[in-house]
């Protein structure tokens, strides 16, 4: 079920009401939160103590209920809905900028603080994803006597198909050492634990965890940077970063309509991955159902990042088929080295002229594909890195690895299917982080309304 694929209807007034058959719109929660504006503690944090005076932004219910509007051309002028179903940034088609950033909440924050900071993030998020300003006021229009509400570096920029997605950490739910901060403990899905240590991890402890996270994508990296910012400057006093990371130049695709990209190495990335328009795949692999551990995160995903370092100078030394070798595909064409073009399937089974696999048993392609695993499938999300260089002078590169999927069983098995790869000689995990991703917020409500609820 592809949830957020702009419609071609013509956006609709702000303040107006979308009809029943908006595609992805989800139904109002037993307990709907009345219609209101960034917390007077939003504001505090957006402008400082100078702002007490100014006026709430637009109410929560019209800022998401136009934010669920779309322009119908393509490109930087696409505007993705807040509410509905599922959140945008999943299967929403891959855009090419990344900024992520996991938080952890302030200590001594309280349960009715937390919540307010959900529901302020999502008045905000609806406004930036609609191509607005943060709140009323903005950068240029408030007081001369207080800071801008707005930071400004997006003003004149369009939506450039923003997606703002949240996230869940384990630590949200319950501290390491057991403190249930928030009243959730008994909350938390039984599927959501610190992931498991895994053959070559090098995970660096500050690219690590998270109370809670926000992925925000778009086709214009000021943009995706300004909603970061202005999100952060939003939870001060109650939510800081721990750890963030710049992406550009995804290297997945996640509609058919779109080409496979590459990633560092100079291979096409993601051939086989999930794409949006196969609709049953989705909902088997990717959606949280019914029934799940935790009926709360029925509608949502799980979400795994791993951060990859690859070993570029090293790589750039390995002789062409030994590069196709350990992918296991040509570095041209991306077809399987059994033969055919990019999206033939892989035939394992076939020999050459020395009765060896054409496709190496080691290759990165053979363990990773869905029918060594039982069918199991992720829909990814990755973004190549260039963090300058390391005090050796090689370049702190690679690749920022996103996945969702209904269970993190499934990027489990998929991880511990690698530990013969290839592959392994050129990379390094140095950071790792696992989110509950809640379904979308309803027309009128907020992210993490049905965890609260």
């Amino acid at each position: 079920m592809t949830e957020h694929t702009p419609p071609t209807t013509p956006a609709p007034e702000i303040g107006s009401t979308p009809t029943a058959a908006e595609p992805g719109a989800a139904s109002a929660p037993p307990s709907d939160p009345p219609r209101r504006g960034l917390s007077r503690r939003a504001l505090f944090g957006l402008a400082g103590a100078g702002a007490a005076g100014l006026a709430a932004g637009a109410g929560a219910a019209a800022a998401i209920t136009a934010a669920s509007a779309s322009a119908s051309a393509p490109g930087v002028t696409t505007v993705y809905p807040f509410s509905g179903a599922h959140q945008s940034g999943i299967t929403t088609p891959a855009q090419d900028r990344l900024h992520f950033a996991a938080y952890d909440v302030s200590a001594g924050t309280t349960r009715e603080e937390l919540i307010e900071l959900l529901q302020d993030w999502s008045v905000a998020a609806a406004r930036m994803m609609q191509g607005k300003e943060v709140a009323d006021g903005g950068a240029v229009d408030g007081s001369p006597l207080a800071p801008p509400v707005d930071t400004g570096e997006a003003l004149g920029l369009p939506a450039s198909g923003l997606t703002i997605t949240f996230g869940f950490g384990p630590t949200l739910f319950a501290a390491e050492d057991g403190t249930d901060r928030f009243g959730i403990a008994d909350r938390r899905p039984t599927e959501l634990e610190k992931l498991p240590r895994f053959t070559g991890d090098n995970l660096q402890a500050g690219l690590t965890g998270g109370d809670l996270c926000i992925q925000a994508c778009a086709d214009d990296p000021q943009v995706a940077v300004h909603a970061i910012r202005n999100l952060s400057r939003i939870a001060f006093g109650r939510a800081s970063i721990r750890w963030s990371q710049l992406g550009f130049g995804r290297t997945s695709s996640t509609s058919t309509s779109q080409v496979t990209p590459r990633n560092l190495f100079g291979f096409k990335d993601g051939t086989a991955n999930v794409k949006s328009e196969e609709t049953k795949t989705v909902e088997e692999q990717v959606w949280v159902q019914d029934g799940d551990s935790a009926a709360w995160l029925s509608g949502g995903s799980y979400l795994v990042v791993r951060k990859i370092r690859m070993i570029i100078e090293t790589w750039d030394r390995a002789q062409l088929q030994e590069q196709e070798r350990v992918i296991g595909r040509s570095k041209g064409e991306g077809a399987p080295l059994s033969g055919g073009k990019e999206f033939t399937e892989p035939d394992f089974d076939a020999v050459g002229a020395t009765d060896q696999p054409l496709i190496d048993k080691h290759s990165h392609v053979r363990l990773a594909h869905p029918t060594q695993l039982k069918g199991t499938k992720l829909l990814r999300r990755g973004y190549n890195f260039v963090d300058g260089n390391d005090d050796l002078g090689r370049l702190n590169a690679g690749l920022f690895f996103m996945s969702y999927q209904r269970s993190p069983k499934q990027f489990i098995d998929v991880q511990r299917a690698l530990a013969t790869d290839a592959l392994n000689e050129y990379i390094k995990h140095v950071g790792s982080a696992i989110f509950a991703v809640p379904p979308g917020a309803s027309k009128d409500g907020w992210v993490g309304e049905t965890l609260f609820a």
